[in-house]
């Protein structure tokens, strides 16, 4: 079981396109989110920097993911603490409720929310709370929300703040400012101040494809329950069960052949379902890849050691007005898609995925959404 990480298990950079305020892009292959991977990779991975949380941090009772890239890694790491720890990620989805709002300031999509309708009662039980994300660059994200909580929520000022991630690459300067503010810093990989900007300066890329959609020729399933909400706060040790629990109810309604090539693919804040279905179905003995679709616009260059290969420009599962997409597709014998948007059977976003995976080879999908 590997539990030891370094910067060649967990870093690739990537261009990004349409982004002035940062040019690369830090991807992680075991995070499946951009690259395919191994359910059981990406969950040992994550579940990893749980472990070595809990051990230092046991009396955690509020854990919060960063959207959309970490809603998975968030997910995973609460597994390690207490049943009654709760598990609530950002978000930048709409819906009714009272928010905290805070800035992701290099992103392509800066404004996030924290649903906050308990956040009170949650901050006031906690004795930590830890902040988890992929990447840490230089904290301010972290100080933002920070400071947004202690202005809404006065309980929040005798925290004690952890900020978790899988790979940090804050200067000695940013990490004094995030102990000045409180905020403590671990990760499983620390990465040496690096100018990745001039690492992809030269290297020339193309965007997305832009897909039109064709025949929508898959086959629609609902969920045999509902998904538990991590954007509303949830309690790790339920999650961990409910979620685990409707998988494997979805995977007995998939009837797959063990030995079955596998694509699982989530879609945007919907990653850990996703994994978990993946989980199951390698329990059962297939071969399965796992990653998810994402907002983030990503250059395309089919060079050997260049991370994204291919790229597909999709109307979202959630907004048909929103823009998103989807990398590194290739052949398999089907392909699942597991989501928390509503299992319609028009939508524009798996009308677009389907075309996508058909176009790749792949004939057999399965959608998985909600009622």
């Amino acid at each position: 079981m590997k539990m030891k990480y370094t910067s060649d298990d967990v870093l690739k950079t990537a261009k990004r396109l349409n982004n002035t305020k940062r040019s690369y892009l830090l991807v992680d292959p075991l995070q499946a989110k951009h690259i395919p991977v191994s359910p059981k990779k990406a969950l040992l991975m994550m579940r990893t920097l749980g472990k070595m949380l809990s051990e230092k941090y046991p009396n955690t009772r509020l854990i919060i993911g960063f959207a959309e890239t970490a809603t998975a890694i968030g997910a995973a790491v609460s597994e390690s603490f207490s049943d009654e720890c709760v598990y609530i990620h950002t978000t930048r989805e709409e819906f009714l409720g009272a928010f905290v709002y805070f800035s992701e300031e290099h992103s392509h999509a800066v404004e996030q929310k924290l649903f906050s309708e308990k956040l009170g009662e949650y901050i006031s039980a906690a004795e930590q709370i830890i902040f988890v994300d992929d990447e840490i660059s230089t904290g301010k994200t972290l100080i933002n929300i920070a400071e947004s909580l202690k202005k809404d929520f006065p309980a929040a000022e005798n925290k004690e703040f952890i900020a978790a991630s899988i790979i940090n690459r804050v200067s000695e300067e940013n990490e004094e400012r995030l102990l000045n503010a409180g905020i403590k810093s671990e990760c499983l990989v620390k990465l040496s101040c690096v100018d990745y900007d001039a690492l992809i300066k030269d290297i020339r890329v193309n965007e997305a494809e832009r897909i039109t959609a064709g025949n929508a020729d898959y086959s629609l399933m609902k969920l045999p329950q509902t998904l538990p909400n991590a954007r509303k706060g949830v309690k790790a040790g339920e999650h961990k069960r409910r979620i685990r629990e409707i998988m494997r109810g979805a995977a007995d309604m998939l009837k797959l052949q063990k030995d079955e090539d596998i694509l699982v693919l989530g879609t945007e804040e919907c990653m850990y379902p996703a994994l978990i279905l993946g989980e199951i179905l390698e329990e059962n003995g297939a071969r399965v890849l796992c990653h998810s679709t994402t907002r983030s616009p990503i250059g395309i260059n089919n060079a050997e050691d260049y991370p994204i290969k291919n790229g597909y420009r999709l109307r979202s599962f959630y907004d048909s007005s929103r823009e998103t997409f989807i990398y590194n597709i290739s052949k398999h014998s089907a392909a699942i898609i597991v989501s928390d948007s509503h299992a319609d059977d028009r939508s524009a976003g798996i009308e677009d995925l389907t075309s996508v995976l058909k176009r790749n080879g792949i004939e057999k999908i399965y959608f998985f959404g909600v009622d």
